[in-house]
C-alpha cells in the first residue's frame, strides 16, 4: 500500500498540477463524468465514509482520480477508517489527495496598552482517501452497483422546480446565454434549440451562477474589469465548476458543450500563475450552489412565497 505525502506545503500545487495537466490535454476534469459511464452514466458526488458529500475542490479532485482509476464507486475514507469498518487497504494500492481547510484564533496581548487582539488564521493540509474498490472486508453497501437511471423527459421537472425556486429574471430568444449583471437578468435561447433538456439545464445552471455575483446576493468580485483578462478567465471558470456542482445535485447528465479554445488558454494562465486559484474557483462555485440550493430549500417551506 503506498499512501500520498500530502504536506500543507504541496496540497495546492500537487492539486493544481492535476487540473492543469487535464487543461492543457483539451480536456476539464469537472465534466469528465459526462464524457465516460461514470456509475453507469450516473454523475455523483464523491461519498466520505459516513455518505456525507464531499465539498468544493475535493469534488473535482475526487471525480479525476475515478476517472483515471475506473473506479464506479463513489466512496472513499482514510486507511484508518477503512479499518474501523472491518476492512484492509490491499497492497499496492495508491491513495488519492483531498484537503481539509479550517481556521483558528489567535490572541496576543499588546504589551503597551494591555488589549488583547485577535486574529483568524487560515490553514489548509491534505489527506490521503482510498476509493471502497481498493478496499477488501468493507460491508456490502460501500460497492453494491448503481441502480439504473431513467429515460430523461422531454422537460425535467425537478430541474424546472429548482430554477423556479431562485426568482431569477430569466428571459428566452435569440442564440447566446449570458448574464446581464447591470439589468440583473438572465438571457437564454429557447429551451427547443438545445440536443437535449440536460444540456439547457446545464447552461441555465452555468448563467445563474453568474446571477450569484450580483451585489444583492454573494457580491462576487473577481477583478473582472473587460474580456479575456484574469478576473473574467476566473469568474467564468467558477461559472464552470458551479454549474458541474448544480448539475451533480439535480442528478443531471448533460452532453459536454464545445469550450472556445481561449477559455481553456485563459484557465491555464490563471491555474499556472496562482496555484490557490482553482481552490478559490472550486469555493465561490461551492457558495453560489449553496445559495441556489438555498432558494429551493426556502420555496419549499414557503410555497407561497419566494426569497427577495
Amino acid at each position: 500500500m503506498k499512501q500520498a505525502n500530502p504536506t500543507r506545503r504541496n496540497a495546492y500545487q500537487a492539486i493544481t498540477d492535476q487540473i492543469i495537466e487535464e487543461l492543457e490535454r483539451g480536456v476539464r476534469p469537472w465534466q469528465q463524468p459526462w464524457s465516460t459511464d461514470h456509475m453507469a452514466g450516473r454523475v455523483q458526488f464523491p461519498l466520505r465514509h459516513n455518505g456525507i458529500p464531499y465539498r468544493g475542490v475535493n469534488i473535482i479532485a475526487l471525480w479525476m482520480a475515478s476517472l483515471a482509476k475506473g473506479y464506479r464507486s463513489p466512496f472513499w475514507m482514510t486507511f484508518k477508517q477503512a479499518l474501523d469498518l472491518g476492512g484492509a487497504v490491499r497492497k499496492g494500492e495508491r491513495a488519492s489527495l483531498t484537503v481539509y481547510a479550517n481556521s483558528i484564533t489567535r490572541t496576543e496581548t499588546n504589551e503597551a496598552t494591555g488589549e488583547e487582539n485577535a486574529s483568524e488564521i487560515h490553514y489548509m493540509k491534505g489527506y490521503s482517501v482510498f476509493n471502497t474498490e481498493q478496499i477488501d472486508g468493507l460491508p456490502a453497501h460501500y460497492n453494491a452497483p448503481p441502480e439504473p437511471v431513467a429515460e430523461p423527459r422531454p422537460r425535467i421537472e425537478r430541474a424546472e422546480s429548482y430554477f423556479s425556486a431562485l426568482n431569477a429574471d430569466i428571459r428566452h430568444g435569440g442564440t447566446e446565454a449570458y448574464y446581464v449583471i447591470g439589468s440583473d437578468y438572465i438571457q437564454m435561447p429557447p429551451f427547443e434549440g438545445f440536443v437535449d433538456a440536460e444540456s439547457y439545464y446545464a447552461t441555465l445552471a452555468h448563467e445563474a451562477t453568474h446571477w450569484t455575483r450580483h451585489p444583492s446576493r454573494l457580491d462576487r468580485d473577481l477583478g473582472r474589469k473587460r474580456f479575456g483578462d484574469a478576473g473574467y478567465a476566473m469568474e467564468e471558470l467558477v461559472a464552470e465548476l458551479g454549474s458541474a456542482f448544480t448539475c451533480a445535485t439535480l442528478d443531471l447528465n448533460p452532453a459536454l458543450r464545445e469550450q472556445h479554445a481561449s477559455y481553456i488558454a485563459n484557465w491555464l494562465k490563471v491555474l499556472k500563475e496562482d496555484k490557490r486559484a482553482i481552490f478559490a474557483a472550486a469555493a465561490h462555485a461551492q457558495a453560489a450552489a449553496d445559495l441556489c440550493s438555498l432558494r429551493k430549500i426556502r420555496a419549499l417551506l414557503s410555497p407561497c412565497s419566494r426569497a427577495p
